[in-house]
């Protein structure tokens, strides 16, 4: 008989890959961590190799894994969308959804598109602002849905992370930072927990700084790390060409990408099904 690829086993390599942690992808998919272990195992099985390295902090695809992931997620977005086709055709209303500035692209590029597709009756309003004050319009139901960022909480673990981040110091290609000087800083808007992650750990750590750009814009800050002008905090994968990771520079911790749901959408099957397009699709 031939193997077959199954679903459910791809869904959960996917959250894996997408979380970076076995006990994060099992919160997101709403199983046990042991169930995960055995979903892994079953599609190493199917695949016939080993998908992840695997240590006590995070997990890392193995060249098969890779292979995988690649090969994989036109099918899953494709098992979607016949699904939706099937299912979505009642759904109507209108949903408010806040974005932070650096995944709005992504989000509004990637992601609704998909949704719009699918659920044809649902109207979209998207506003961007800083994670703080999007949580903040959702706890007052001025939003529907949001997708906020804030660190990892290991004492109150976040329910359903999306994704989880480690972001890292970056500079121009060629800037030197000097020990003595102050660090000059690309900061991003205020309620943001990127800015208070820079400014907090530099502080506790000792080292002067100060602010040479203050934006709203995602892009204004990677202009200014570009041009050499000054440092920032960004998500990894948003390093180009023009940056390098900078040493030296105090850690800073894990933060994770969540979707905070107003309380008045629980019994709302479109919120639902854009809470879940969101969740299936969402890449850092």
């Amino acid at each position: 008989m031939p193997m077959t690829l199954d679903i459910d086993l791809l869904r959960t390599f996917h959250a894996v890959v997408r979380l970076g942690q076995f006990r994060a992808a099992a919160t997101q998919i709403n199983r046990s961590p042991a169930a995960v272990s055995v979903h892994i195992q079953r599609l190493e099985t199917v695949v016939g190799g080993k998908l992840f390295e695997r240590d006590n902090q995070a997990v890392e695809l193995t060249p098969l894994g890779q292979k995988l992931l690649a090969s994989t997620a036109v099918l899953l977005k494709t098992h979607d969308k016949i699904l939706g086709d099937l299912q979505a055709d009642a759904l109507t209303g209108h949903i408010k959804l806040g974005v932070p500035d650096e995944y709005a692209a992504h989000v509004i590029g990637d992601i609704l598109p998909v949704f719009s597709a699918l659920c044809p009756g649902v109207e979209l309003e998207v506003s961007t602002a800083p994670s703080l004050k999007l949580k903040q319009q959702v706890e007052r139901n001025r939003l529907h849905l949001a997708l906020t960022v804030q660190p990892v909480r290991h004492d109150h673990p976040a329910t359903s992370p999306i994704a989880i981040t480690l972001p890292v110091w970056v500079s121009g290609s060629e800037v030197d930072l000097e020990p003595d000087e102050p660090v000059p800083l690309a900061l991003h808007a205020s309620h943001c927990p990127y800015r208070d992650a820079m400014t907090t750990a530099l502080t506790a750590a000792g080292r002067r700084w100060k602010t040479i750009l203050s934006s709203p814009s995602a892009r204004a800050v990677e202009a200014c790390v570009e041009a050499g002008l000054a440092v920032s905090l960004i998500d990894r994968s948003r390093i180009t060409a023009r940056m390098r990771q900078v040493s030296g520079l105090p850690p800073i911790g894990a933060h994770e990408v969540l979707i905070a749901r107003a309380a008045s959408t629980d019994a709302l099957p479109a919120v639902d099904a854009l809470a879940t397009a969101i969740s299936q699709h969402f890449k850092l």
